[in-house]
């Protein structure tokens, strides 16, 4: 098999070669010297009838880095399209910028390139994909924001509204119970006075129907000694009785409508008159200096039954007067005694 003679080497000249000419590192004289070749699509039209091989790069490997060039873009979108969903940056891949896929493709027509270059696409799409990603979820995130703050200060009014009608509820309930409890303590109060006012009248009304059925014992008086006062001069070291001090002489009346059971001298007594009631209470009259009734007669309240006078036991003239229950002998306060029947002593 018969060789090619290798081509002679040509002189180094920087200035005339160009990296990207067409052709295996050769030099051609008849085309002067080189200048950079920016491609259009103009330029690289195709020309009818005429082999375009000298136009491409690198030989026969145009349409191998079409190929390639496709699958770098397709790459390279999927590389967006999972960052976007990943949230993971994009990686960026370099590649040389081609003018139009269709123009290195077909041999008849070529369509209009993109203005955006190849290399770019997938990093724009990535970015834009990503923005809008994150647009809408900061808006998902930011209504969210605003839903629950809504709804916490919804739930915060709901609850203050709420402690506030219960605590107007509470008051209410305080003060109308606190009402309540003032009417009825002044009902009560009322009631009482009422009750009260009734049952003095209700004495005195009695008192004075009393008063009209009973009398004291003399008159022109002055209370000497009172029942239960102690002393050396009664035998018993206490006073049994009521003295009236009246000048001798001075009359003594019936305190009540009675019987005369008892009348004459009692030795310390002196002169003495006992008068027994219907009620068996027993009034005994002392000291006196005469009697004028009889045992068994009956008398009136207000009707004479002797005087004043200072026999017996007796320091001075006065009226010394007893009152003894109902046939037991015990002596009481006859001033007390007297008081409930409507007299004042």
């Amino acid at each position: 098999m018969a060789s090619n003679r290798p081509a002679p080497e040509a002189p180094f000249m920087p200035s005339q070669r160009d990296s990207e000419t067409f052709g295996y590192g050769s030099i051609r004289t008849d085309e002067g010297p080189f200048e950079e070749w920016n491609p259009t699509a103009e330029s690289i039209a195709p020309v009818r009838g005429r082999h375009r091989v000298s136009k491409q790069r690198g030989g026969g490997l145009a349409r191998s880095s079409t190929v390639l060039g496709v699958g770098v873009i397709a790459a390279v979108a999927g590389g967006g399209m999972a960052s976007a969903q990943t949230g993971k940056p994009p990686v960026s891949i370099s590649m040389p910028d081609l003018p139009s896929v269709g123009s290195l493709i077909s041999d008849e027509e070529t369509p209009q390139g993109s203005a955006t270059p190849l290399s770019s696409i997938g990093t724009v799409v990535d970015e834009e994909t990503e923005q809008g990603s994150a647009s809408d979820a900061g808006e998902v995130l930011r209504a969210r924001i605003m839903a629950q703050v809504e709804q916490q200060q919804s739930q915060a009014e709901d609850k203050a509204a709420a402690e506030a009608v219960a605590k107007a509820e509470k008051e209410a309930k305080e003060q109308a119970a606190a009402a309540k409890k003032e009417a009825e303590e002044k009902a009560a109060a009322a009631k009482k006075k009422a009750e009260e006012e009734a049952a003095k009248k209700a004495e005195a009304e009695r008192l004075a129907e009393l008063a009209k059925q009973y009398a004291l014992p003399t008159s022109s008086y002055t209370v000497s000694s009172t029942f239960g006062q102690a002393g050396a001069y009664w035998s018993s070291g206490q006073h049994t009785g009521l003295d009236f001090a009246a000048p001798t002489g001075t009359l003594i009346k019936a305190v009540h409508t009675g019987t005369i059971t008892s009348a004459g001298w009692d030795g310390s007594y002196g002169y003495k008159t006992v008068l027994t009631l219907d009620d068996g209470t027993e009034v005994w009259y002392a000291h006196q200096s005469s009697i004028s009734v009889s045992v068994g007669q009956q008398v009136a309240t207000g009707d004479v039954i002797g005087r004043v006078g200072s026999t017996g036991n007796s320091t001075g003239a006065h009226l010394h007067l007893e009152v003894h229950t109902g046939g037991s002998g015990t002596g009481i306060d006859p001033m007390a005694w007297l008081q409930s029947k409507g007299l004042t002593v």
